[in-house]
């Protein structure tokens, strides 16, 4: 299977700035329009043509990846952090609250992500296995300290984190219900005291 696309910012200067400008357009464009956000549009509010954005991101996929990225890489980095304390319950707790706000931080992006886990010809698919082994870790050491039910598995997780994603995707600005839904789910996933 040929690799995917990987952008990469140029190393020359005019070719940095087309890099940042488009980015920049299509991460304002995917939150305002979602996973769909026109590909021209984005070019014309990055001032370059369509083959310079093509040229720097061959296919959207490219680009969603891209301006992705980093979210990526920050959740990878938190967990690191985060399983450091001493506190492996309130770890995992904190890290999919940020998962989940990094899922949804556009309109379809939670599906772009749950197709990329499975599937190794998606750009973002190397970055979403590194995040999904760094709370699979984390799921670990609170099972391993007793405060999560020991039968969850990582895959099970990042379902429920899907599901709260999509819940506060598709939102409406007075309610946000998937605070509340990740709560009652981690309520059912904890280790009652004395349970066998």
């Amino acid at each position: 299977m040929p690799h995917p696309h990987i952008a990469q910012r140029p190393k020359r200067a005019d070719g940095q700035r087309n890099y940042d400008a488009i980015l920049a357009a299509a991460r304002a464009a995917f939150e305002r329009d979602g996973a769909d956000a026109s590909l021209e549009d984005i070019a014309a509010r990055a001032d370059v043509a369509i083959g310079t954005l093509y040229r720097h991101f061959p296919s959207r996929a490219s680009l969603v990846e891209a301006a992705t990225r980093d979210g990526l890489v920050s959740l990878v980095n938190r967990a690191e952090a985060l399983g450091a304390g001493g506190d492996a319950l309130g770890a995992l707790t904190a890290w999919m609250d940020d998962a989940v706000r990094h899922f949804s931080t556009f309109r379809g992006l939670v599906g772009i992500l749950t197709q990329s886990m499975y599937d190794e010809g998606t750009p973002s698919h190397e970055m979403c296995g590194a995040m999904h082994r760094s709370g699979a870790e984390l799921l670990r050491a609170a099972q391993a300290a007793g405060a999560i039910r020991p039968d969850l598995t990582a895959t099970e997780l990042f379902d429920l984190l899907t599901a709260a994603a999509w819940v506060r995707e598709n939102a409406t600005p007075d309610h946000d219900g998937s605070t509340r839904f990740l709560s009652l789910a981690l309520e059912g996933l904890k280790v009652r005291p004395g349970a066998s």
